[in-house]
């Protein structure tokens, strides 16, 4: 036995660009991509990626340079999930919910040298380019064209277009293959900040692993109609987007959605499959006061902040088949569900609510998934009660943190598992649940936010003296920030309302607290640290709002 090793054969990198290549064969003829009234097969997209990728390579991009892409659910979104690693780069999507600042140093941070811009984010991206330093020469721009929200796109300043490189490119391009399945094929930001972005680099085998995961957890059939409301740039769809060419899906993609258009394109193209925030079960449960159930049941996977039992009944009584999820930025996708037993159908609505709310078990494609103490590294009791820190372990993780040396070995290499900063206990039955955050991460409808920068913020305003953000309960958006403020000794002070347009001026509107409370001192510390355990306490006894600001 031990004459036997690997060979070309046996061990040829994992990647799932793979995929797509199959579906070409496998389902053709059949539908990929619906985009309004655009309709392309498996074998038009492959081909398209193909070219498209043949137009990337001859703009001088190499293996291992970064391309990234600043678009909403539309076809050039989902074709670039293939299209940019199979011309050798590295994959950036951008968040085009941050403000221009933000997405300027992320660009810098990464070097991109390509930027895919759809037409409605140009403002944004020319933006973000103009903070760039005098030094550093600027990524390519590439405009993607939609003559059905913006039919006289100016293209100056971008370097061509998106359907011209499509048109432009080899339909025969060999595409360019990991050389290691640990080469880099991923890179997503965890947050907006502009301290210290965190840049989350995957590779082929980790998001190979994650694909195939995501789709054996859920049980995902072939040929599924996978409803976008899941932002691809919220890392890559959890995977979904090279997952739907494993299986010969059909992608329904949208620009933007509200309940009365996700309502329309479920009974329009009989959509089996789709994923989102608890925010956007709150939106169809809460439209649908006059709607009755669903004509065939529609599967949810729903990650990003716990959601309430509340709405989970309601969109299960509505015919959503609502799978609850956990994963970060780190794993790539969704990496413990809580996976569902037979006898609980037994039990009552309201107690199976209570137990999908919590987040589960590990997926197969996991290696171990535990709780641990954080003082002595031991698993805590299994009693429901007794808090400690989640820690992951399997071939999801990220490769590392892109230029923080330090910070991936922080998280990486204790004890051989990935801590995620997340607070949980351990039922009985083997069952995590989350029951709080570390490091004061605010989920608000799926973004994580957080509060530190709000604060930095607000400290810049001449009347805050004292300054703290907490999460708020919001029935709408799972959790909104809520800020503390102590000020100083003027005779004109600032209303909240005040405070929350100083907010909305500096930073991403999802960031900005939707509650102010003004105090003339924050509870400390001996040793003079705001007790943000006390303001947490204060914010989740002042309940949701009745109505939510936006």
């Amino acid at each position: 036995m031990d004459q036997l090793k690997p060979s070309p054969a046996n061990s040829s990198p994992l990647t799932p660009l793979g995929f797509l290549e199959r579906a070409a064969t496998v389902y053709g003829d059949c539908p990929s991509v619906v985009y309004n009234t655009t309709t392309y097969t498996w074998s038009q997209t492959h081909r398209r990626c193909l070219q498209l990728a043949s137009s990337i390579v001859s703009l001088g991009i190499k293996r291992g340079h970064v391309v990234s892409v600043a678009a909403p659910n539309i076809p050039a979104m989902y074709e670039l999930h293939f299209a940019a690693p199979m011309s050798g780069a590295i994959f950036h999507t951008i968040n085009i919910r941050l403000d221009a600042r933000t997405i300027s140093v992320l660009l810098l941070h990464s070097e991109s040298k390509l930027v895919f811009v759809d037409c409605l984010s140009r403002a944004l991206i020319l933006e973000a380019i103009s903070f760039f330093p005098p030094h550093i020469k600027p990524p390519l721009l590439i405009l993607i064209t939609d003559d059905q929200v913006s039919p006289s796109s100016d293209t100056v300043r971008f370097h061509d277009t998106y359907e011209s490189m499509v048109e432009k490119g080899d339909p025969k391009f060999e595409w360019v293959r990991p050389e290691n399945e640990w080469d880099p094929m991923i890179l997503n930001y965890t947050s907006g900040t502009t301290s210290a972005p965190k840049g989350v680099v995957h590779t082929h085998r980790g998001t190979f692993f994650t694909v195939l995961d995501g789709l054996l957890d859920w049980s995902v059939p072939k040929q599924p109609v996978y409803l976008w409301t899941l932002a691809m740039f919220h890392v890559n769809g959890w995977g979904f987007s090279w997952g739907m060419a494993a299986v010969g899906g059909t992608n329904i993609c949208l620009r933007k959605f509200d309940a009365p258009i996700i309502y329309r394109l479920i009974e329009k193209h009989n959509v089996t499959h789709m994923c989102g925030a608890p925010v956007v079960l709150n939106m169809l449960t809460n439209y649908s006061n006059n709607l009755k159930p669903l004509k065939s049941p529609v599967h949810v996977i729903t990650a990003g902040s716990p959601p309430p039992a509340t709405i989970l009944l309601k969109a299960e009584l509505l015919g959503f088949v609502v799978t609850h999820g956990y994963g970060l930025t780190e794993t790539g996708g969704i990496v413990v569900s809580c996976a569902w037993k037979k006898q609980w159908n037994k039990f009552p609505a309201t107690e199976k609510a209570r137990l999908k709310a919590r987040q589960g078990v590990r997926t197969i494609g996991m290696t171990k998934v535990d709780v641990v103490d954080k003082e002595t590294g031991m698993s805590v009791k299994r009693d429901g009660f007794s808090i400690g820190e989640i820690v992951l372990r399997g071939p999801c993780l990220m490769l590392g943190y892109l230029k923080d040396p330090v910070g991936t070995s922080k998280c990486l290499t204790k004890n051989g598992w990935f801590f995620t900063g997340d607070m949980a206990v351990m039922h009985p039955d083997g069952y995590m649940e989350i029951k709080d955050r570390s490091k004061d991460v605010i989920i608000s409808g799926g973004e994580n936010l957080s509060s530190v920068e709000v604060e930095s913020v607000l400290y810049t305003h001449p009347a805050v003296n004292e300054a703290a953000v907490v999460a708020r309960p919001d029935e709408y958006w799972g959790e909104t920030p809520c800020a503390f403020l102590s000020l100083k000794e003027l005779t004109q002070k600032p209303s909240e309302k005040e405070i929350i347009e100083f907010c909305r001026a500096k930073m991403p509107h999802y960031m900005v607290p939707k509650t102010v409370v003004f105090k003339d001192e924050l509870p400390k510390t001996s040793t003079g640290k705001i007790q943000k355990f006390e303001l947490r306490q204060i914010a989740k006894a002042m309940g949701a709002p009745t109505v939510s600001r936006i």
